[in-house]
């Protein structure tokens, strides 16, 4: 039986979107069986596409051009300079994924990378990013980010915020949900029956017992100790620069930081062009690539597929596995 497409979600149509799917495209019609959301006069001079009107026809067009689910916008696409009157349809098309999600529609969804300034003031879009935009429309109670390269996984506990903000935005029921969540898609999503899961320090050599910071003693370290307790493997706090050589990372399935830089400049180090987003907590699979719009490139034809490539394989293969648990 061929399994159901991924949905490809066109993001911002200035950026390189629309390029790297259609490099995808090359790379994967005759792998596996995704579709791309988004208006056709927005993809690059010379595209093989064909209009598909609903998901499972993406399966008979795949191997000979893009298939391609239109959704009409108002502005044309001028490469490198976003329209904010486009806005509010980029978030149309988001809607429209996730309602053919939970219609059992599609395997998955991967969505290509948006530009928040130009939602906010196109479309009054009050959320980080994709993420949590993705989490509140599904109704999830919590949604996790997890990077995703060959070699590493991490987790960030917190995201997109001040460095100033971090400390007092951790807590010890946030953490937990975030590790048992992260736990959870391991065994689920990665088929680890005990995963290992890491946990970094936040302050410099974890805290140096106290002399640095108390947070790992005050917080972390108690956190460890419960979950242990309940038969998680869980290690740390960790001192963040010596946990992500390569025999550190031989000892863990998972890093779980405790803000952003800690986990994205290990991964983008080891992997920059193949890291893929994958959020946890949502009640369907999503990827995304690793990157942002690169509106300096954008319709140069140079930009690099690698992540995207990666994203769609991935959350084909979560698809499968995700409708088994």
């Amino acid at each position: 039986m061929i399994s159901k497409p991924i949905a490809v979600t066109c993001g911002e149509p200035a950026g390189i979107g629309s390029e790297l799917t259609v490099k995808a495209w090359n790379k994967l019609k005759t792998e596996l069986i995704f579709f791309w959301m988004g208006d056709p006069g927005h993809l690059p001079k010379g595209t093989t596409y064909r209009l598909i009107e609903s998901p499972n026809q993406a399966k008979t067009v795949m191997s000979t051009a893009l298939p391609v689910l239109p959704v009409e916008f108002p502005e044309p696409v001028h490469f490198g300079y976003p329209n904010p009157r486009n806005a509010p349809k980029i978030v149309d098309v988001l809607l429209k994924a996730v309602e053919l999600s939970q219609k059992d529609q599609i395997n998955a969804l991967c969505s290509m990378p948006i530009n928040k300034q130009v939602l906010q003031d196109g479309a009054d879009f009050h959320y980080p990013g994709h993420t949590e935009f993705l989490a509140s429309i599904s109704g999830a109670k919590r949604s996790v980010m997890m990077l995703v390269s060959p070699e590493l996984k991490v987790v960030p506990a917190t995201i997109h915020i001040p460095l100033s903000q971090v400390a007092p935005k951790l807590n010890a029921a946030d953490l937990e949900e975030i590790i048992l969540i992260t736990h959870k898609a391991l065994r689920n999503y990665f088929q680890i029956d005990k995963p290992e899961i890491a946990i970094a320090g936040l302050n410099p050599h974890a805290g140096e017992n106290g002399k640095i910071g108390h947070e790992e003693i005050t917080l972390i370290l108690p956190l460890i100790e419960k979950l242990q307790k309940q038969g998680l493997s869980v290690t740390g706090p960790h001192s963040a620069d010596s946990m992500f050589h390569k025999t550190a990372r031989e000892r863990y399935d998972v890093a779980i930081t405790m803000y952003h830089d800690q986990a994205l400049i290990p991964i983008k180090t080891l992997h920059f062009d193949m890291g893929v987003n994958l959020t946890l907590g949502l009640n369907f699979v999503r990827t995304s690539p690793d990157h942002g719009t690169a509106l300096d490139i954008a319709g140069h034809g140079t930009a690099n597929p690698t992540s995207t490539i990666e994203a769609i394989r991935l959350a084909n293969r979560l698809g499968k596995i995700n409708g088994k648990f």
